[in-house]
């Protein structure tokens, strides 16, 4: 190879498809890659890179998939990211928490009808765990995911309850049988801790109180399954203090409801799942929001009202004449 002909490789060329992908077809050889980047405008020419290719036979191993080339980029660089599969990505995170409609939204090719994406319906990559499920609400596990640019969502999501599996450990598994929980239980405990606890200190007591609740009967009145039904309803209206979303008639509203909600309403954290197993062992049957987002836990009503009617004084002293919000469990 001539050295002008050589030196030109290493020379960053700008082209016109740098918003383009580019893809490489399983078992095109060499020369049509090459055909393919010049006919793209990505190099120069030609001649240059079939030589090189010919005189480098480990440069020759190049890879199928989707490509993107940022402009200005040199000719052995684009054969170079090719060699090595450097396929183009996306970046995706769910954060703990989220609904499935919530997820919808950071789909990459939502409907855009503003309907569910039916990938989030397809039960049948969680049924083998959860024969009740109906959607693939709390089992998208929280995390970020790098996927190649022409992933589906059907793709994406399976992979994110493919990453839920992998969190339900044999350990968790093994104690959720020591308390005769099932799988949808426990996603279900956990995404109401999820919602409800403000850090991770405090994960294992807002589930001790939920677990006391329950072991006496009494009413879980967590707010963010009324919030859930109310969304489902339609009838959500960004305040929690409506005391018409307390009064709707719906399995999720545990105001109303005994036990636990039908199912999970949002995607747990793996912290919150086990939390959910492993309570702190506490007498805590309340708590109520305090300052600093973080809550302050009762055994009894007397100790709950007196730490409301602190909170409350708390509240009108930074904000006066202010309506504040207040997330009660009583």
């Amino acid at each position: 190879m001539g050295f002008l002909s050589y030196r030109s490789l290493h020379v960053p060329f700008s082209h016109r498809a740098a918003d383009e992908l580019i893809t490489i077809e399983p078992g095109m050889g060499a020369r049509e890659v090459v055909e393919l980047l010049y006919e793209r405008g990505i190099i120069p020419n030609r001649y240059p890179a079939l030589v090189y290719l010919m005189l480098n036979p480990a440069g020759r191993r190049l890879q199928a998939g989707d490509y993107e080339f940022e402009s200005p980029i040199a000719p052995l660089a684009a054969l170079e990211k090719i060699r090595r599969g450097a396929v183009a990505t996306r970046r995706i995170m769910f954060r703990p928490g989220l609904t499935i409609y919530e997820v919808n939204d950071l789909l990459p090719n939502r409907p855009a009808n503003g309907k569910l994406d039916p990938a989030l319906l397809d039960v049948r990559l969680i049924a083998d765990l959860d024969p009740q499920a109906t959607s693939l609400e709390g089992y998208i596990f929280p995390d970020t995911y790098i996927v190649p640019k022409r992933a589906t969502n059907a793709e994406i999501l399976a992979e994110a309850v493919a990453r839920f599996r992998r969190a339900w450990t044999p350990e968790l598994r093994q104690q959720a049988e020591a308390r005769r929980l099932t799988l949808r239980e426990v996603v279900t405990l956990a995404s109401m801790i999820e919602k409800e606890a403000a850090d991770d200190a405090e994960r294992p007591l807002v589930a001790s109180v939920f677990h006391n609740r329950l072991r006496k009967g009494m009413r879980l009145e967590c707010d963010p399954t009324f919030i859930y039904a109310a969304k489902l309803n339609g009838t959500w209206d960004d305040n929690v203090n409506n005391p018409a979303h307390r009064r709707l008639l719906s399995p999720y509203n545990t105001y109303l409801s005994p036990g636990l909600p039908p199912g999970p309403i949002a995607s747990p954290g793996e912290k919150s799942l086990r939390a959910a197993l492993q309570p702190a062992q506490t007498e805590y049957l309340y708590f109520v929001l305090g300052p600093g987002g973080r809550h302050r836990f009762s055994r009894n009503e007397a100790e709950h009202q007196v730490a409301v009617a602190e909170y409350r004084r708390l509240q009108r002293a930074q904000r006066p004449g202010l309506h504040t919000q207040l997330i009660n469990k009583k």
